[in-house]
């Protein structure tokens, strides 16, 4: 037997989801396998690695013991509220207890038509497969919580995407995938025992630590906002834009989840946007906390009837426990961006240090990730100014005079800055020049760009052409739905 599943979701939330099976593929084989990740999941990496494993993880083969199905789900996109989303070209097809005890989902992304569908084909296309899976391992690899791939596995067949481009699906682990809008397919309803039974579960899993506390709900809310908190945090650390931060795209776990038209910053720019249709710069990189605050607010809506039987008392309870995100966010924050700087104590001045070094970094045109690695090798950073550099000096200026009230010395902050600052990041340039050539079935740009994200603090001299942006001159990068 291949899996050891133990299915909770199915066996303990009747009426959330859909069974269902994934579609049959003409011909399924492996593009990737995460070995790493197999055997952190208990599974025979040999053995899944092959003819059968490609079957079963393109959902072709329902392996024993899978329970699969298409879980319900509502959300805001973009601001809009779209009653009844779910798992349209989606399932999940089990759950499996990991090396660590950790429960985690093994979903089929791209599989195959579902009750959720929408009038959708159910597919996905190798190119925004193998994107999902090189961000999900490089953002892992980041320290950044996230959902990540065991493989990606080619159909055999192909789909329409403006032109017929070749299927794949993606097999995806996550501690869970809960949602948001999980939580407000059922308070739309107003059906609030099956928001109960949602949250119930939802503790149990997650965040055992307040079963049988006196405020369970509030506990959750909380809960949630402390990791969403750090993860919104830690995606500002190392200059992510998700491009779609839709409420049926956070999870309750806190980890990253689908990875459609993300993207990394080059030149720091607060307003950066790559999504075609993010028009108004919705979800745009200096954005990303206040959005994350306005979706913790509709679980909030969710949870009123659990948190209070007085609608105004649940009200008051659940705006002020909402007040405390803001704050919590900028502590992780301050805290990320200390670290990155190299800094071990807090000072009242650190916040307005840190977003002098930011503006000077917009002004100046500097790249995110160069601009951090060049100041923990104290290397040139002016010369990443390609712009009024005279704001980099007058940083530098107020920030050698912090230092002098730091107990390390410099080969100590050098060494923790090293842990904190990559060298690379999946640039969007050769991110788009691997998927690229893997549509056209070559497989070693692919290869090649997930190897040096997966160690993206080990500086490499034969990588050094990995750390640099987009040429001079290049087209603004743009991502599409669906990519």
């Amino acid at each position: 037997m291949l899996f050891n599943f133990d299915n909770s979701y199915a066996r303990e939330l009747e009426g959330f989801y859909a069974p269902i099976e994934g579609a049959n593929a003409p011909s399924p084989t492996m593009l990737a396998f995460n070995e790493e990740l197999a055997a952190d999941l208990r599974l025979n990496a040999r053995a899944l690695n092959s003819l059968e494993g490609a079957r079963i993880l393109s959902g072709s083969l329902t392996p024993e013991g899978a329970q699969p199905l298409a879980m319900a789900y509502a959300g805001h996109q973009f601001g809009g509220f779209s009653p009844q989303l779910g798992d349209g070209r989606a399932l999940l097809l089990g759950e499996l207890i990991d090396t660590s005890g950790q429960r985690r989902d093994l979903h089929l992304k791209g599989s195959g038509r579902t009750p959720f569908s929408r009038g959708g084909d159910g597919k996905a296309v190798v190119g925004p497969v193998l994107r999902e899976y090189l961000i999900g391992e490089a953002m892992h690899a980041l320290g950044v919580p996230t959902t990540r791939a065991l493989a990606a596995v080619a159909t055999g067949e192909d789909v329409l995407r403006e032109g017929p481009q070749p299927g794949a699906v993606l097999a995806r682990i996550a501690s869970s995938h809960l949602r948001v809008g999980t939580f407000q397919f059922f308070a739309a309803r107003g059906e609030e025992e099956r928001v109960k039974q949602l949250a119930d579960y939802a503790i149990a899993r997650h965040y055992p630590e307040l079963l049988g506390a006196q405020t369970p709900y509030v506990g959750l809310l909380r809960a949630v906002m402390a990791a969403q908190a750090k993860l919104i945090a830690k995606w500002m650390g190392v200059g992510f834009v998700h491009g779609v931060m839709n409420t049926d795209n956070m999870t309750i776990s806190g980890e990253t989840i689908d990875y459609g038209p993300c993207a990394f910053i080059d030149a720091y720019s607060p307003k950066a946007v790559f999504s075609s249709i993010d028009q108004f710069g919705r979800y745009a990189f200096a954005s990303q906390p206040a959005i994350a605050n306005w979706n913790l607010a509709r679980l909030a809506e969710c949870l009123l009837g659990l948190i209070d039987k007085d609608d105004d008392e649940a009200l008051r309870i659940a705006t002020n426990t909402l007040a405390e995100f803001m704050p919590l966010y900028e502590a992780e924050w301050l805290a990320v961006m200390r670290a990155k700087l190299g800094l071990s104590t807090a000072e009242n001045g650190d916040k307005a240090l840190i977003e002098k070094l930011l503006s000077a970094m917009h002004t100046g045109r500097a790249d995110f990730t160069q601009t951090f690695r060049a100041l923990t090798t104290d290397g040139d950073v002016r010369a990443l100014f390609a712009a009024e550099p005279e704001g980099y000096d007058n940083w530098r200026a107020a920030f050698e005079k912090r230092l002098r009230s730091e107990p390390l010395s410099p080969e100590q902050r050098a060494a923790n800055m090293a842990l904190v600052n990559p060298v690379y990041t999946p640039r969007n340039h050769m991110v788009e020049q691997a998927l690229s050539a893997a549509t056209e079935g070559n497989m070693e740009a692919f290869e090649a760009l997930l190897a040096v994200v997966k160690s993206p603090f080990e500086h490499k001299p034969e990588y050094a052409h990995y750390a640099e942006p987009a040429p001079a001159g290049s087209a603004p990068y743009r991502t599409f739905c669906g990519t």
